[in-house]
């Protein structure tokens, strides 16, 4: 998936993000619906994130205090603050709340730190990844980001990605009893770290072993 010639370079990579865990979303399976949480929610704090670390010239000529920016970059809360701030700041109507997107934030600890692999339900995954299109749009100016989404999806070459069949893969619960098994937490880890890999490129397969070993 190519976005060099739909988006600046700077917005490249949080879009990126976002069109991973477009994919997982679209897929639908248990496993993949712990995926889409945990990228949306990390697509959130990376759009933020960048956005911050620009050059004005690179955000509208907008300019902020070193030290307002050391505040808001410290923790996902103080990262939701500038966002809640900014929409205020350029007159834009507030789509969810502080308190709504932190929730989902939760949710994706829950799942993700929390040891357990229970299942995203369907409105929580809904509500996240319109958060994470909004403000990618907001942030990067993209009004038409759902329509960029579908397009880069519809040309992908290669498809959904895969796990190489010569890794684990985290299995489907039988249950919603908390998994302690620790192969399928490096898995999922592993998984979410990554988000997309060729298994046909030596390099891929050689970081997958390396965050394995390193697990």
């Amino acid at each position: 998936m190519s976005t060099k010639q739909e988006f600046k370079p700077w917005a490249a990579r949080p879009f990126e993000l976002i069109y991973h865990a477009e994919i997982h979303y679209r897929r639908g399976s248990d496993y993949d619906r712990r995926l889409a949480l945990i990228s949306f929610d990390n697509s959130i704090e990376i759009s933020i994130t960048t956005y911050l670390s620009l050059n004005p010239i690179q955000r509208g000529n907008r300019e902020y205090q070193r030290k307002d920016v050391e505040k808001w970059e410290n923790n996902y809360h103080s990262k939701i603050d500038f966002f809640a701030l900014e929409i205020q700041n350029r007159g834009l109507p507030e789509y969810k709340d502080k308190a709504e997107i932190v929730w989902y934030h939760d949710q994706r600890n829950e799942h993700y730190h929390g040891g357990g692999f229970s299942v995203p339900e369907q409105g929580t995954l809904d509500g996240i990844r319109e958060i994470a299109l909004w403000v990618f749009s907001v942030l990067f100016e993209t009004a038409d980001v759902k329509t960029k989404l579908e397009a880069a999806i519809s040309k992908s070459e290669k498809g959904i990605p895969s796990i190489p069949d010569s890794f684990i893969v985290p299995r489907e619960p039988e249950s919603a009893q908390v998994s302690n098994d620790p192969a399928q937490a490096k898995a999922l880890t592993v998984a979410a770290l990554l988000g997309k890999w060729d298994e046909s490129n030596t390099s891929d397969l050689e970081m997958i072993r390396r965050l394995i070993d390193g697990l």
